[in-house]
C-alpha cells in the first residue's frame, strides 16, 4: 500500500431495496459507522450484472465486508427450497459469491456479518440451515424483530480462536436477526462460537487467508457495547 498511515479501502456489498417504485443500492449505514470509526475508508459495491467488472473493485479495496440481508439460494448449495425461503436474489448472491471468491484469492481479508457468513461458507463449499426452528430441534430465538442494537441470546466463544482475541471472553450477548445457519463447514474454517443450542455464530479461516464471520450484527451493537468496535479494530489492522 506504499504509505503505512494510508487509511484502508473498505469495499461493501450492498442489496436492492425496492422503494417507491425504485430500485436502490442500500446498505444499512451503521457498516459505514463502523468502518470510519475504526479507520476505515468505507466504499459501497452494488450487486452487479457483469462479474468481469468485480477486478476493478478487488484491485481498488483492501478489504472485504459482506453484510447481512435476503436469503442465499439453496440452489448454490445443491439442495432445494424449503418453503420458508422465500426471499432470494440471484445477481445479489452471484456477486458477492464472485466477491469473496476474488479477494480469498488475491489474499484480501474478508469479514462476513450475518448472511456474510452464510456466503463465506457456502463460497468455501458449505452447506446451511435453510430454516432453524423448522430445522433444529429444541432450537431457541434467533430473529429479535426488536432492540438490535442490545444483547438478545448469549453466544460461547471457542479458545484459540480470533474472536476470542477479540473479546478477551468465553460468553458474550448479541444481537440476532437469522433463520438460517452454518449446518456443513466450508473448507478451511473452524468454528469460533456457537449459540446454547448448537447453532454456529461465528467461523473464521484456518489457512493463513484472513476470513472472520459472524451470525451477529456487531456493527448494530456499537453504540450501546463500545467492545464490538474492536472486532473493526482488528479486522481494519488487518486490512493495513
Amino acid at each position: 500500500m506504499g504509505d503505512f498511515n494510508m487509511k484502508p479501502i473498505i469495499g461493501i456489498s450492498s442489496q436492492y431495496g425496492y422503494k417507491l417504485r425504485k430500485t436502490l443500492s442500500e446498505v444499512n449505514y451503521t457498516y459505514v459507522d463502523a468502518i470510519v470509526q475504526s479507520g476505515g475508508i468505507p466504499v459501497i459495491i452494488p450487486v452487479l450484472k457483469e462479474m468481469k467488472d468485480i477486478n476493478r473493485y478487488i484491485d481498488m479495496i483492501d478489504g472485504l465486508i459482506l453484510t447481512g440481508g435476503e436469503d442465499i439460494s439453496p440452489l448454490r448449495f445443491e439442495e432445494e427450497p424449503i418453503k420458508e425461503t422465500k426471499n432470494i436474489c440471484y445477481d445479489r448472491d452471484e456477486t458477492e459469491i464472485t466477491l469473496f471468491n476474488e479477494a480469498y484469492s488475491n489474499g484480501i481479508p474478508v469479514l462476513g456479518v450475518c448472511r456474510g457468513l452464510q456466503v463465506l461458507n457456502v463460497a468455501l463449499d458449505g452447506t446451511l440451515y435453510q430454516d432453524i426452528s423448522t430445522q433444529i430441534p429444541n432450537s431457541i430465538g434467533h430473529i429479535s424483530t426488536y432492540n438490535i442494537d442490545g444483547g438478545y441470546h448469549s453466544i460461547n466463544i471457542k479458545k484459540d480462536t480470533i474472536l476470542h482475541d477479540i473479546f478477551k471472553q468465553e460468553k458474550i450477548n448479541v444481537n440476532s436477526q437469522h433463520h438460517q445457519s452454518i449446518k456443513d463447514l466450508g473448507k478451511g474454517l473452524k468454528t469460533n462460537s456457537i449459540s446454547s443450542d448448537g447453532v454456529i455464530e461465528g467461523a473464521e479461516s484456518t489457512t493463513d487467508n484472513f476470513v472472520l464471520g459472524t451470525q451477529f450484527h456487531p456493527e448494530a451493537m456499537l453504540n450501546k457495547h463500545g467492545e464490538f468496535l474492536n472486532l473493526f479494530n482488528y479486522f481494519i489492522n488487518k486490512c493495513k
